[in-house]
C-alpha cells in the first residue's frame, strides 16, 4: 500500500476490525474492549496479514487518551480532587511504593538487575485511567463516592509518574549498564539531581497555578464568546482546540504528560456553564479514539511471550491483579474507610495501562530494561485489562458476601466524604438548574420563543445583553438607526406615536421593526418605570433570525400587525412599535 495512505489504512482497518471483534466479544459476553485488543493483535507485526503503522497508531491512541482524560476533567472538578485527598494521596503514594518493591523483589528472583527491577516495579504499580473509566462507566459508578475516590487515586498516580519520567534518566546514569547509550551515562552529582527535582516541582506548581487561577477565567469566557456565534461546529472545534492545545502546550512547556494536561483542561472547562454541552460534543470523538488506544496496545503485544515465558507471565499478571489490589485494599482499610470502597479501589487498580507503556519504553531506551522485560509488561497489560471486568464482578460478589463483616467500620469517614461530595454535586446541579430555570422563565415571559429548541434558547441567553433605564429615559429615539431589539423583563415603557401613547409592560418587546426593515426608528420609547431589558444587538438579531426562520416569520408577522395598528386609530392595544 502506498505510504501516503498509511494513516487512512491504520484508522480504517483499525475501526473495521475493532467493530467486528468488539461485536463478537459482546456476543460471547465479554467486554468489547477485549475485542479491540484482539483487533490490535491482528494488525500488529507479530501476526500474519496486514501490519499497521504502529507509530501512527500510537499517536492516534494518544489523542484518544487526551480526549478521554479531558472528559474525566469535565466531570471531575478540582473540588472533587480536594475532597478525596485524604484517601487518594496517601493511598496512591503508599501503594506505588509497596507495589514497586514487590516488583523489584520478583525481578531479583529472576536474576534481573536493580535498574530493570525498578522499571518493572514502577510499570506494574500504576493503573490505566482509560481502562478504569470504561469499567466505572459500564457500572454507572463514575459519580459515586467510591468511583470518585478511585479516579482521584489514579490522578495522584499520574502526577507521581510525571515526576518519575523526569527522574528516571538520572537514575539510569547511576544504575544503567556499561553498554547503555553514552548520552545517559554522563556523571550526575547529587546537586544536579536535587536541582532537577526542584525544577520539576516548580514546573508542576506553575502549571497547577495557571490551570487553577488563570484557566477558570479565560476558558469559560472563550467558550461563551464562541457560543455566542451560534455555530455548533465552531463551538465543537473550540472545545477540541482547548483540550488538545492545553494538553500539547502543557507537555511542551511544563513537561507534564498529554493526559494530565488534558485532565486539567477538562477541570478548567468544568467551571463553565457550557461544560455539559462541551462534554456532549466531544463524546463521540472520545469514544472513537479510545478504541484506537486499545487497538494500539494490542499491536504491541507478541503472543509468543505467553508460550515462551508462561511462568513469568503468570507471575506478572498475579502481581498486577492480586498483589497490587491487596495493597490498595489494605491501605483503604488502614485509612479507616469501608470495605466496599476498599474493594472498588482494589478492583480499579487490578490492571496497568498507558503510563506503564511509557515508563517501559523509556526504560528500554535508557538501557535499564530488556526487550523481554518490555514484552512481559505488555503481556501483563493485555491480560490484566482482559481480566479486569471479571475482577470487578468478583469484587461485587465480595461486597455482598462481606456485607456483615466489620459492620460500621469506616462509615463515619465515608459519611463525611460523601457529604463533601454531595455538596459539590449539589452546587453543580444548582448551576445547571439555574440555567434551566432561566430558559423556563424566558419562555414563560416571552412565549414567542417557543418557536425554537432548547439549544437555541441557551444560545439566546448568551446573546442577550442586560440593559436598564430609569423613569423618563429615552430608550430609543425617532430617526435613529436601529441597533438593537429590546425585551422588557421588568418595569414598563411607553411608545410615543403622533396623537397617542402605547404602554408596554414586562413580557413585551420593541425595536424589531427597524431591524427587520433596515430603516430608521419610527417612534420614541420612553421608560415610565425602572426598567430591566434583555437587549439583542443588530448583528446577533440578524444571525439568530437567519438560523431560525420560523421565529423570524413570527416576529415579522407581529411587526406587520403592529405597523398596521400604529397607523390605525387608537385601539388601546398593549403592544406597538
Amino acid at each position: 500500500m502506498h505510504q501516503d495512505m498509511a494513516l487512512v489504512a491504520t484508522v480504517a482497518i483499525g475501526f473495521v476490525l475493532a467493530a467486528g471483534f468488539g461485536y463478537l466479544a459482546d456476543r460471547l459476553r465479554l467486554p468489547p474492549l477485549v475485542g479491540y485488543l484482539v483487533a490490535g493483535i491482528m494488525m500488529g507485526p507479530f501476526t500474519p496479514g496486514f501490519t499497521a503503522d504502529s507509530a501512527l497508531a500510537a499517536q492516534l491512541a494518544e489523542i484518544g487518551v487526551i480526549l478521554l482524560m479531558f472528559g474525566v476533567g469535565l466531570h471531575f472538578s478540582a473540588s472533587d480532587l480536594i475532597a478525596v485527598r485524604g484517601v487518594a494521596i496517601p493511598g496512591a503514594i503508599g501503594q506505588i511504593v509497596l507495589a514497586t518493591l514487590l516488583g523489584m523483589g520478583l525481578c531479583s528472583l529472576w536474576g534481573w538487575s536493580l535498574g530493570a527491577g525498578l522499571v518493572f516495579g514502577l510499570c506494574v504499580s500504576v493503573a490505566s485511567t482509560v481502562v478504569l473509566l470504561k469499567a466505572l462507566e459500564e457500572r454507572n459508578l463514575v459519580n459515586s463516592p467510591n468511583g470518585r475516590v478511585a479516579i482521584g487515586w489514579l490522578i495522584i498516580e499520574d502526577l507521581a509518574m510525571v515526576l518519575t519520567l523526569v527522574l528516571l534518566p538520572i537514575v539510569a546514569q547511576v544504575l544503567g549498564d556499561p553498554g547503555a547509550d553514552a548520552a545517559h551515562q554522563a556523571s550526575a552529582s547529587g546537586t544536579s539531581v536535587v536541582l532537577t527535582i526542584v525544577l520539576t516541582l516548580v514546573k508542576l506548581g506553575a502549571f497547577a497555578v495557571l490551570a487553577i487561577v488563570l484557566g477558570p477565567r479565560l476558558v469559560p469566557w472563550l467558550l461563551t464568546l464562541v457560543a455566542r456565534t451560534g455555530s455548533r461546529e465552531l463551538f465543537t472545534l473550540t472545545v477540541l482546540a482547548i483540550a488538545l492545545g492545553i494538553a500539547f502546550g502543557s507537555a511542551t512547556i511544563f513537561g507534564v504528560s498529554f493526559a494530565l494536561g488534558a485532565f486539567f483542561a477538562g477541570v478548567v472547562m468544568s467551571e463553565s456553564h457550557l461544560s455539559h454541552r462541551a462534554a456532549a460534543d466531544s463524546l463521540p470523538l472520545q469514544n472513537a479514539f479510545s478504541v484506537l488506544f486499545f487497538v494500539s496496545v494490542g499491536m504491541l503485544f507478541n503472543p509468543m511471550v505467553v508460550f515462551e515465558q508462561p511462568v513469568a507471565v503468570l507471575a506478572t499478571v498475579a502481581l498486577i491483579t492480586f498483589g497490587k489490589s491487596l495493597i490498595a485494599f489494605g491501605f483503604v482499610l488502614l485509612l479507616r474507610y469501608p470495605v466496599s470502597m476498599a474493594l472498588t479501589v482494589g478492583a480499579s487498580l487490578a490492571q496497568i495501562g498507558e503510563f506503564s507503556f511509557i515508563v517501559a519504553g523509556l526504560g528500554v531506551s535508557l538501557g535499564l530494561l530488556s526487550q523481554d522485560g518490555h514484552d512481559l509488561i505488555l503481556a501483563g497489560a493485555i491480560l490484566s485489562i482482559t481480566l479486569n471486568p471479571a475482577i470487578f464482578w468478583a469484587a461485587g460478589k465480595l461486597k455482598t458476601a462481606m456485607a456483615g463483616v466489620m459492620p460500621g467500620y469506616g462509615e463515619r469517614k465515608f459519611a463525611t466524604l460523601n457529604h463533601a461530595l454531595d455538596v459539590i454535586k449539589a452546587k453543580a446541579e444548582e448551576r445547571e438548574s439555574q440555567q434551566q430555570l432561566k430558559k423556563q422563565q424566558l419562555l414563560h415571559m416571552f412565549p414567542l420563543f417557543s418557536q425554537v429548541n432548547d439549544h437555541a434558547l441557551e444560545e439566546l441567553l448568551l446573546l442577550f445583553r442586560p440593559a436598564s433605564a430609569s423613569p423618563g429615559d429615552k430608550v430609543i429615539r425617532v430617526g435613529e438607526r436601529g441597533d438593537a431589539m429590546y425585551f422588557i423583563s421588568a418595569g414598563a415603557a411607553e411608545v410615543r406615536l403622533p396623537g397617542k401613547a402605547i404602554l408596554l409592560e414586562a413580557g413585551s418587546f420593541f425595536g424589531e421593526m427597524a431591524l427587520l426593515s433596515g430603516g430608521l426608528r419610527t417612534a420614541d420609547v420612553i421608560a415610565v418605570d425602572f426598567c430591566q431589558f434583555l437587549k439583542l444587538d443588530r448583528r446577533d438579531f440578524n444571525i439568530f433570525m437567519t438560523r431560525h426562520p420560523r421565529l423570524r416569520a413570527a416576529v415579522s408577522d407581529m411587526a406587520r400587525e403592529r405597523k398596521r395598528m400604529n397607523v390605525a386609530p387608537d385601539t388601546g392595544s398593549p403592544v406597538a412599535e
